[in-house]
């Protein structure tokens, strides 16, 4: 059985080479080929022995996710899908801005948190993805972009927000992350890739001791009743212990503050009183907010807030101190925007649409 190099890290691949009876330096120069150069030929690997290239030829194999499809948005957004086999396909998007260009990697085949406003999750949860297929995602999507003029590469920021919830694959996406942070790999920034979870406990825990990255936490509701319902995986973790969970993982972070993303859906969230409860929840959790405009699909039962409901409700947040931004709507004509990834996938989840009442409350 052949070893997929693209599964292992450096030490995975120090110790790869250590049975071979090899020495630490051929795991940093096929590391380099591997993600530097994105080369998956051993033998255009020119450094290494031709021994080595022909003894791996035999016994490792370079297999990232198979790419199906490439589609460029109005805008500029792309969004790549690959196929991960037994018919699970994942969606990666490329944003590219003046000054940075951001890849949405995947982490899983669909996903089990079941948050009321995702498409992706009216797909079930069918796996985890491998570390070969989580990094895999920006080894295609660095070979399909390439490099600017400067001879940079196009990717410069990573985040984990795509399909599925990261920490519920944390073996794979922490390997995955030390590759990302790699200078023999990709050499990102810990302050550019940012991992997004839904409130996992104790994996934010175990990133934070392991493999701090900027944190960003899809909170939706300023309480628990609320959040039970958007978010099930709050009525394991309710949003005291969420909170206590964030001010830890800020001693071990590359950023000071933690990024709040928060789905703004009519009549249901959007309220002043949910902006100012919001800012009583988060006092003591130095923070940004990302208000997230809701994307439709079909049989959502959701519909987005309006324009001036969702400007009003980041002045409040804004009044308080706290950075506010409104997230802008990218690749929405392709089906790349957030909360919109496998839209299109046949629902598998085989659950009924659960309403979410529209509270009338007092503005």
């Amino acid at each position: 059985m052949t070893v997929n190099l693209l599964d292992l890290d450096a030490a995975g691949l120090t110790d790869f080479f250590a049975h071979l009876g090899e020495k630490p330096f051929r795991a940093r120069q096929v590391l380099r080929w591997l993600h530097r150069s994105g080369e998956g030929d051993f033998a255009q690997m020119t450094d290494v022995a031709k021994s080595m290239r022909e003894k791996l030829a035999t016994l490792a194999c370079v297999v990232p996710p198979t790419l199906v499809s490439d589609k460029l948005s109005d805008d500029g957004t792309r969004k790549f899908l690959f196929d991960v086999g037994s018919g699970n396909a994942v969606e990666t998007v490329f944003i590219p801005e003046d000054n940075r260009g951001t890849l949405c990697i995947s982490t899983q085949a669909g996903c089990a948190l079941d948050c009321a406003f995702c498409s992706t999750g009216k797909q079930g949860f069918n796996r985890n993805l491998t570390v070969a297929e989580i990094i895999g995602q920006l080894w295609q999507a660095n070979k399909a972009l390439g490099f600017d003029p400067k001879n940079e590469r196009i990717i410069s920021n990573v985040v984990l927000m795509g399909m599925g919830e990261p920490l519920a694959n944390v073996d794979n996406v922490i390997t995955a992350l030390r590759l990302m942070l790699d200078d023999n790999a990709y050499g990102l920034s810990r302050r550019r890739v940012t991992l997004s979870t839904s409130g996992l406990v104790p994996a934010m825990d175990r990133l934070a001791e392991e493999c701090p990255v900027a944190l960003a936490v899809s909170l939706h509701a300023p309480n628990d009743q609320l959040r039970d319902r958007l978010v099930p995986i709050n009525r394991k973790y309710p949003l005291a212990e969420l909170m206590a969970a964030c001010r830890r993982y800020l001693e071990a972070a590359p950023r000071d503050f933690v990024t709040f993303e928060y789905v703004m859906l009519d009549g249901v969230n959007d309220h002043d009183g949910d902006a100012r409860e919001l800012l009583r929840l988060t006092r003591d959790v130095p923070c940004k907010f990302n208000l997230i405009p809701f994307n439709p699909f079909p049989n959502s039962g959701f519909l987005c807030s309006k324009p001036e409901r969702i400007r009003r409700f980041a002045e409040i947040l804004m009044g308080a101190g706290i950075v506010t931004t409104t997230r802008k709507t990218r690749g929405d004509d392709i089906d790349a925007a957030c909360g919109q990834l496998a839209g299109q996938v046949k629902d598998r989840s085989l659950r009924t649409l659960r309403a979410i009442p529209v509270v009338a409350r007092a503005l």
